[in-house]
C-alpha cells in the first residue's frame, strides 16, 4: 500500500521530473498559463491522492499541449506521460455514437427502427426499442448488477456479451425515463456490426480511428502486451492506495472497452468539432438535449453529456472502472477542449478540467 505522506513526497518529485517533459512536446501555451495549469493539476493531484494523469489542451481545434504527472506504475516507479495508456471507460460510448450516426448519414440505420433491424437476435421486449432511444439512454435496458462490473470472462464475440442481459425485461417502457446504462451501448456496438457488415472493432477503426489520426486507440485486453499501459489502483476508506481489481472489459467494448492516450482523445475531439467524422447538422444533433415522451429534457444527447456554465455550452463524457477516471470536456464555442485520463478509481476530474479550460481561455 502506498500511504499518503509517502505518495505526496513521491508526487512532488514526479511533478518537478515533468516539467522538462512539458519542452518536449510542441507547446504553443503561453509559459505563464502552463505554470497556471500545472499548479492546478498539482493541487488537485495531491487532494484527491491520485497516483497519475495524462493531460492534453485543444484550442482553436489544434493541440495545443500535453503532458504526464506523477506515477504511471507506482510498484516499478514509471512516470505518467502523454503517451501513457489507460481505459477510456466510458468515453468509449460518444465513439460508438459518432460510429452509429455516421451510418445514419450513409442511410444504413434508421435511428428510429427497432433494433432487432439490425441485431435479429436481440429477443423482441414488450416494447419495441430504437436506435435513438439506445443512444439517449431511453431504452430501458438494465445497467450493471451485482458482481458484473467485475466479470473476469473474456468474450470473442461482441454478440456473445448480450447474453448477460439480453433475456431480461426492460425497466420501463421505453421514452418513459432516463435510465443510463452501458448495456445499451454493447447493443448498439451489435447494431453496427448488423448495418456496416463489418465488426465493431473493424468499423471504428476505419471509419473513426484513421480519419482522425488516433493511432493509438485499440480494445483493452488483460492479456495482450500493451505498451505504456498504466497500472491502476483504488482508494481505501483510510485513503491508502490498493492494485486495482482484475476486470475483463472485452464484453463491454462500446460502452466501455477501449484504451488509448490523452493525445488521441484531444484527436477525437479535434475531429468530432471540425466536422471530419460527421456532418456539422449531425454533431447538432448528437448535442441536443433528448426528451421523454412527456416533454422532458435529460441532461444527455446522442452519445455525449451535455450541460451550460457561465453561458457556455458544454459538452462531455466521464469514464470510470476498475484501473482509471477518466473526461473528455469540451466547450464548442470556443474550440477548446481538455482530456484528462487517470490512473485512480473514483477520481472526481469535472473541476480541474474546468479549471484548465478557464485558465486556458483567460
Amino acid at each position: 500500500m502506498i500511504r499518503r505522506p509517502l505518495f505526496h513526497l513521491v508526487l512532488f518529485f514526479l511533478l518537478l521530473a515533468s516539467v522538462p517533459l512539458a519542452a518536449q512536446n510542441l507547446t504553443t501555451l503561453p509559459a505563464a498559463t502552463i505554470e497556471k495549469i500545472e499548479q492546478a493539476i498539482s493541487t488537485e493531484m495531491s487532494r484527491q491522492n491520485i497516483p497519475g494523469m495524462s493531460v492534453a489542451i485543444v484550442t482553436d481545434h489544434r493541440l495545443r499541449w500535453s503532458n504526464g504527472y506523477g506515477l504511471a506504475d507506482l510498484e516499478n516507479f514509471v512516470p505518467a506521460k502523454a503517451a501513457t495508456v489507460y481505459r477510456l471507460g466510458s468515453i468509449s460510448k460518444p465513439i460508438t455514437a459518432v460510429a452509429v450516426m455516421q451510418l445514419v448519414e450513409r442511410g444504413k440505420i434508421n435511428l428510429d427502427a427497432p433494433v432487432q433491424k439490425y441485431v435479429p437476435s436481440f429477443p423482441q421486449k414488450q416494447w419495441p426499442i430504437t436506435t435513438r432511444q439506445l443512444l439517449g439512454h431511453l431504452a430501458g435496458i438494465r445497467h450493471y448488477r451485482g458482481d458484473e462490473i467485475n466479470i473476469t470472462r473474456h468474450y470473442d464475440k461482441l454478440v456473445d456479451g448480450l447474453d448477460i442481459f439480453k433475456n431480461d425485461p426492460l425497466l420501463h417502457e421505453p421514452g418513459t425515463r432516463y435510465s443510463y446504462t452501458t448495456y445499451g451501448y454493447n447493443l448498439l456496438g451489435c447494431v453496427i456490426e448488423g448495418a456496416s457488415g463489418m465488426s465493431y472493432m473493424d468499423y471504428v477503426r476505419e471509419n473513426i480511428f484513421k480519419p482522425a489520426e488516433m493511432n493509438r486507440m485499440r480494445e483493452d485486453n488483460l492479456f495482450e502486451i500493451i505498451p505504456n499501459r498504466a497500472q491502476g489502483y483504488r482508494k481505501t476508506q483510510s485513503g491508502e492506495l490498493r492494485n486495482s481489481g482484475l476486470a475483463d472489459t472485452s464484453y463491454k467494448i462500446p460502452g466501455g472497452g477501449l484504451c488509448s492516450t490523452v493525445e488521441d482523445l484531444a484527436k477525437f475531439a479535434i475531429a468530432v468539432q471540425t466536422g471530419a467524422l460527421v456532418k456539422k447538422e449531425t454533431l447538432e444533433q448528437m448535442w441536443t438535449r433528448q426528451k421523454t415522451r412527456d416533454g422532458q429534457e435529460t441532461a444527455y444527447g446522442l452519445g455525449w453529456a451535455l450541460g451550460e456554465r457561465n453561458g457556455r455550452k458544454e459538452v462531455s463524457h466521464s469514464g470510470g472502472q476498475q484501473r482509471v477516471s477518466t473526461l473528455l470536456y469540451m466547450l464548442p464555442g470556443t474550440a477548446a477542449a481538455v482530456a484528462l485520463m487517470s490512473n485512480l478509481e473514483g477520481a472526481r476530474l469535472m473541476q480541474l478540467a474546468r479549471q484548465i479550460a478557464d485558465i486556458t481561455l483567460q
